[in-house]
């Protein structure tokens, strides 16, 4: 499934993200991005396995935490590099918008997994993504990403259920360009 960019996601909860373009890289395509979050805004411990991640604050302070550290704290100028594999969440704990440019590299399925996920949110109109998506999201893409405070019945009976529930009704036909995941 290839998404023209620039493409603008939303979620419910106050972020955008605009993917601006793919640039080429020695060490892979990387996408560069702007994004904001609303105050209390920002995405749970998550992980991504084959991709680093990193945010520029622009405008306003940005939060962020690795997995089993203490929360840090970082404004206008400041950047953050998460590695491949780091756990990591961050979020706006100020009453203002917080502004980031970044990147993901290589891209590999981070355009579609997170459109897919804000559109999911959107049609549960919360955080937590529509049922069926999410499951898609996380059981197709399990090698990719992962979300590693979710309890472990959750991600290995419940999402896989719902997931074949899916499969089996026909939910997921929308999805059938979507990128192959990997290994």
């Amino acid at each position: 499934m290839q998404i023209k960019l620039p493409h603008t996601i939303t979620n419910p909860q106050g972020e955008r993200i605009t993917f601006k373009e793919i640039i080429k890289d020695d060490k892979g395509d990387k996408v560069l991005l702007s994004a904001s979050c609303a105050p209390g805004a920002g995405p749970e411990m998550h992980v991504h396995f084959k991709q680093a991640e990193s945010l520029t604050v622009e405008k306003g302070k940005l939060t962020y935490q690795i997995m089993g550290q203490e929360p840090v704290e970082i404004g206008a100028g400041q950047t953050i590099f998460f590695d491949k594999k780091v756990p990591h969440k961050f979020w706006n704990a100020s009453n203002q918008e917080v502004v980031c440019s970044g990147w993901v590299q290589p891209v590999n399925s981070i355009v579609f997994f997170l459109s897919t996920l804000y559109n999911a949110q959107k049609v549960s109109g919360s955080e937590r993504p529509e049922a069926f998506d999410a499951a898609y999201l996380l059981v197709r893409y399990k090698n990719e990403y992962d979300m590693p405070q979710m309890p472990g019945f959750v991600k290995k009976v419940i999402m896989p259920i719902t997931y074949t529930i899916g499969k089996l009704t026909g939910k997921y036909k929308k999805f059938a360009n979507a990128p192959t995941p990997l290994d």
